[in-house]
């Protein structure tokens, strides 16, 4: 089966607009905050004005991807802002670094990895069916090749 012929599911095809990624961002930061406070020595509030700063750094980048007229995703915009943000020479640079410093950024990671993970759509399923069993045998030694190659380089290195 080609992909031409597979269906086009519109509902998966919509992107939230700026108001709903705000909404989106804000309950992302809360549950990262949780996962802050409980992973780190920080306190509560200094997760919260960590990530209150993450928060305005991603808003921005967001506004200038719907603003600039430049092909660039969401994530490059945001990155950008974060590096101007950030440089020695920005005024108030350190500011936001001290504030950023009380959030860990693998804590912020490991549910967006969870997502990723599990974020699979009806096309993923069709072709995963078309495919038949062989895929899951290929699936499962490109994991388990990948499990132990991380933990051979995890031993020898770390």
């Amino acid at each position: 089966m080609s992909t031409a012929e597979l269906p086009v599911d519109y509902e998966a095809e919509t992107k939230p607009d700026l108001a709903q990624h705000a909404v989106l961002l804000a309950a992302v930061s809360l549950i990262a905050l949780v996962g802050n406070t409980v992973a780190t020595d920080a306190t509560v509030m200094q997760g919260l004005v960590g990530l209150a700063v993450l928060y305005v750094i991603a808003l921005v980048g967001l506004v200038l991807t719907h603003v600039v007229p430049v092909g660039l995703p969401s994530v490059a915009w945001i990155s950008l802002v974060g590096i101007l943000v950030t440089l020695p020479w920005t005024p108030g640079s350190a500011w936001v670094l001290d504030k950023v410093s009380h959030v860990n950024f693998l804590t912020l990671a490991t549910p967006c990895l969870a997502y990723a993970g599990i974020a699979i759509t009806r096309r993923e399923i069709s072709i995963a069916r078309s495919s038949g069993w062989k895929l899951f045998i290929v699936a499962v030694f490109v994991m388990t090749g990948t499990y132990l190659g991380s933990a051979i380089i995890a031993d020898l290195f770390l």
